[in-house]
């Protein structure tokens, strides 16, 4: 097997169409605002000043995001495991990162690109409280550009097709898991990890 190189990828690929380069915006439009405001879950993508990479889900109620402008986004923080690698490598590496936003039952999915800088100024806390909680802090977005996906990765694999559901019990629980991989702590069945989880979103 021969690993290829950049000047291979031609070779392989055609070019992209013109309509492929001109959808990749410089700012969050009407239908990306829209987009936003319909979606629960986005993966966080961010880079390390050792050339580490993050990628991280994140989600809340539909449009726990914010558009502030069409070159600004706001995302609340909310309790996690306490890494913190993504603000981490924002804060300590080039502040550049990238979101997916994903929309159930919608196979086209949103990338955004662009800088991050974290607050935790109380009004702005305050102003993004969600489950009875106020964020930690707040990652604010400067947009670089944005533009939406195809479906067809999400078509592939089916994700919201019902047939293809995996029940919860096909895995041990995450905490039998993890205990499974360290000898930490002690294993949880996966319900009482689910009640936990809901006092602490």
């Amino acid at each position: 097997m021969t690993d290829l190189a950049a000047s291979d990828l031609p070779t392989i690929y055609p070019a992209p169409s013109p309509r492929v380069i001109a959808k990749a915006r410089p700012e969050i439009d009407a239908h990306a605002t829209k987009f936003i405001a319909m979606s629960p879950f986005c993966v966080l993508a961010t880079s390390g000043p050792d050339g580490s990479v993050d990628a991280s889900p994140r989600g809340g109620n539909p449009g726990f995001v914010h558009v502030v402008s069409p070159t600004q986004l706001a995302m609340p923080d909310r309790s996690g495991n306490n890494r913190i690698d993504s603000f981490r490598n924002i804060l300590e590496g080039s502040g550049q990162l990238q979101l997916i936003f994903f929309v159930p039952g919608i196979d086209e999915t949103l990338r955004v690109g662009g800088t991050g800088k974290l607050s935790a100024e109380p009004d702005l806390l305050g102003s993004m409280e969600e489950f009875g909680k106020s964020p930690r802090a707040v990652l604010s977005i400067a947009v670089r550009e944005a533009y939406f996906h195809c479906g067809k990765a999400l078509m592939r694999s089916k994700l919201w097709s019902p047939e293809t559901r995996v029940e919860r019990a096909a895995l041990p629980s995450i905490s039998q898991m993890i205990y499974d991989q360290t000898k930490l702590g002690e294993p949880e069945p996966q319900a009482e990890v689910e009640a936990r989880y809901k006092t602490q979103l």
